[in-house]
């Protein structure tokens, strides 16, 4: 008799389960995770106090080329992740390393001593925050070959500027009239040349030791408005969405992909809600369909596309019940702030299950286990 849908599923996400892990112990060993970053179980893990527990579900954004004290404090503390950089944060490469290099370099409790995530976009063409390669955007890449290279040289740019974390390739397949293709952001029009070239473009950053961010789960290429400006309602057939939109991501997973951003427009096909608020496309999709078993991130929650989705803290709230890891503030460091309290908040009233953020925190400090030892 032909096993139940439930039962194949589970048979599915085994055999996924199985080639993912497998998947992550060569990206821990090609993103320097010998020795000290290689300690991940849970038998080595830090106690975490609910304060750090919620930091480290928090990359923290902030104005200007020196991070707040208050920042610094936090990261001393054990209560954050890591930080994202933006083109207000960068004069120079230089600049940027010096930076770098100092955050990593503040003591912190016994266990939370692995790098922290250091962030940026660094797509390519217009979309750098750190001066220098790659200079071409998707658009302009025209075969795996000079997408690989491309993502080759943007990870000896952030390399040098100590960033290990690159939120890209975008992996979006346009439609006619897509804000990214107005952009020249998208590596194109059919599903398997984005697929192809994305996953050259990931594999160049592995090469070079910078963590992979698959983005926009599930396919941001049908929106004609950047969620940057305005709400986005994408209403595609799921199964034309799983057939084209999610076939690049199912790529990069399969090839190890370390986090997926979840997008921030709506898809009526699954959900009401936007992605990054949906269990259904981060649970049942993203992680139950797909297999995925990275960290997953939201795009900017602090935009027009969420805000009728209540105040900073509710929307953080919402990500994370949904299964976001890492919500993402960028707007500044008091937004980030206060969405850190809200879920400190929350997990304190019983809103949120402790052991589960524990659990879940973990899982970040996993992934920065995999990291090079800090700068000096």
């Amino acid at each position: 008799m032909a096993p139940s849908r439930a039962t194949a599923r589970r048979r599915r996400l085994v055999a996924l389960g199985a080639v993912l892990v497998a998947a992550g112990a060569v990206a821990a060993v090609a993103l320097g995770g010998g020795g000290r970053g290689a300690r991940t179980s849970q038998a080595d893990a830090p106690a975490l106090s609910l304060r750090q527990a919620v930091g480290q579900h928090m990359v923290f954004a902030y104005d200007g080329l020196r991070p707040p004290a208050a920042l610094r404090r936090r990261i001393a503390r054990g209560e954050a992740a890591g930080v994202i950089l933006f083109a207000r944060n960068v004069r120079s490469a230089g600049q940027v390393r010096a930076v770098t290099r100092s955050l990593q370099a503040i003591r912190r409790p016994a266990g939370h001593g692995a790098p922290l995530l250091v962030m940026v976009d660094q797509e390519g063409g217009a979309v750098r925050r750190i001066p220098g390669s790659p200079r071409r955007a998707a658009a302009e890449l025209r075969s795996a070959a000079s997408a690989r290279e491309s993502g080759r040289a943007a990870a000896r740019t952030l390399r040098s500027a100590g960033v290990n974390t690159n939120l890209a390739p975008v992996a979006d397949v346009a439609r006619a009239g897509a804000a990214l293709e107005r952009e020249r952001r998208t590596f194109g029009r059919d599903a398997a040349t984005v697929a192809e070239r994305a996953g050259a473009f990931a594999a160049g950053l592995r090469a070079g030791a910078v963590l992979r961010t698959a983005k926009h789960f599930p396919g941001f290429g049908g929106a004609t408005v950047n969620t940057d400006d305005a709400p986005a309602r994408i209403a595609l057939p799921l199964a034309t969405l799983r057939a084209v939109d999610e076939a690049p991501f199912a790529r990069l997973v399969g090839d190890g992909a370390e986090l997926v951003m979840l997008s921030t427009a709506i898809y009526p096909a699954l959900d009401d809600r936007p992605a990054a608020l949906s269990s259904r496309w981060i649970g049942d999709e993203l992680r139950g369909r797909l297999g995925f078993r990275g960290l997953t991130i939201s795009d900017d929650l602090a935009t027009p596309a969420v805000a009728a989705y209540g105040s900073i803290g509710r929307r953080a709230l919402l990500a994370y019940r949904a299964g976001i890891d890492l919500p993402l503030f960028a707007r500044d460091y008091p937004t980030g702030s206060a969405a850190a309290a809200a879920l400190l908040d929350a997990a304190r009233a019983g809103r949120i299950d402790g052991d589960a953020l524990r659990s879940s925190a973990r899982r970040v400090l996993a992934l920065r286990a995999t990291l090079s030892p800090r700068a000096r």
